[in-house]
């Protein structure tokens, strides 16, 4: 049976591939019977359609691979299934070809209808729109990856310090911010993250305060969740970290926030104004609360800033964001240009 209902997965996937490539064309063959989805998907495709020729690209190929995390429910007329997407999309700007990646999951209700499956149901949690805060899972050891894979447990440590950092602040210097360290560590770990950090539901801070640190970002450790900006780990079952280090609105008021060493930055108007290393922050409802952050690893031919993020993992992703469905036409953003020297 399992075959079966994956025939009607892989049509899925297909059908995911062309509308990436292809959107606004009607499908031939549609293995989706959700009425809800196909009219999200037909407003979806003709955004990307506009998108596209705005962004001035042209679309080359699309390949996703799929991975069944869990079969949540199973009988001889119904499968629930939890998968992972991931999607590579290939295309040309500029006479130069570009890469992103993006990885979501989702939860399909397949249904037979005779001798064939169909799916019935589309589900998606747009974590990007999320806020919480906490762990991944209860129990550490049981952490997933997207793919599935379980995570090693991060062991409880006294607070992350740049031990070179300090000892330039020691000797009164400024420390330069190796951009070029950061970005290589965002497409290090934009996949699973570093598993000698704690995962959390909403991973997008906490992956991008990683990112700054392994550039050089100084530590400013308090000992006060809503003060500084750290990261210590468990204790026991408390969580030791700053607000700002692991929650987009925080990271984006600290960021904002004046002093005269440590990690700073300058609020930017325009994204073409940021360098490698940068970070942007969204507000999807346009009320001045930031829910997701993202760091500069890329850019297009046009000079456009490509983004990394967690929560949905994606890797140099343009910078709008206009894609993703967490994206509304209230979306605001902000830019921050970090300092080259702190």
């Amino acid at each position: 049976m399992e075959l079966e209902w994956k025939k009607s997965l892989y049509v899925y996937v297909d059908q995911l591939n062309k509308a990436r490539v292809a959107p606004g064309a009607e499908p031939r063959r549609t293995a989706v019977m959700d009425p809800r989805y196909l009219v999200a998907q037909r407003e979806r495709s003709r955004r990307l359609a506009q998108w596209y020729i705005r962004r001035g690209i042209t679309p080359l190929r699309a390949e996703t691979g799929v991975r069944t995390l869990r079969t949540v429910r199973q009988n001889p007329g119904e499968v629930v299934a939890d998968v992972a997407l991931h999607s590579a999309l290939y295309y040309e700007k500029g006479g130069m070809t570009h890469r992103e990646d993006t990885i979501e999951t989702e939860r399909l209700t397949f249904v037979r209808e005779g001798s064939a499956w169909e799916i019935a149901t589309v589900e998606r949690s747009v974590q990007e729109r999320n806020t919480q805060r906490r762990a991944q899972d209860a129990d550490p050891a049981l952490r997933l990856s997207k793919w599935g894979e379980v995570l090693p447990a991060p062991q409880p440590s006294q607070p992350l310090l740049n031990r070179n950092v300090l000892r330039g602040i020691a000797g009164s210097k400024e420390v330069r911010y190796r951009r070029e360290e950061a970005a290589a560590y965002a497409d290090r770990w934009w996949k699973d993250g570093n598993p000698e950090f704690e995962v959390f539901d909403v991973d997008c801070t906490n992956y991008v305060s990683q990112c700054l640190f392994a550039g050089g970002a100084p530590i400013n450790y308090t000992g006060k969740r809503e003060t500084g900006w750290w990261y210590k780990g468990y204790n026991g079952a408390q969580e030791w970290w700053s607000f700002s280090w692991a929650v987009s609105d925080s990271l984006q008021r600290y960021l904002s926030g004046e002093r005269s060493s440590g990690l700073r930055a300058e609020a930017v108007e325009r994204p073409d104004q940021l360098m490698l290393g940068d970070v942007i922050l969204y507000d999807w409802d346009g009320n001045g609360h930031y829910q997701h952050s993202t760091i500069v690893t890329a850019f297009d031919a046009g000079g456009m800033p490509l983004v990394n993020a967690r929560t949905v993992s994606s890797r140099h992703r343009f910078w709008d964001y206009r894609d993703s469905y967490a994206w509304t036409d209230r979306t605001a953003y902000r830019f921050f240009h970090i300092n080259d020297y702190l």
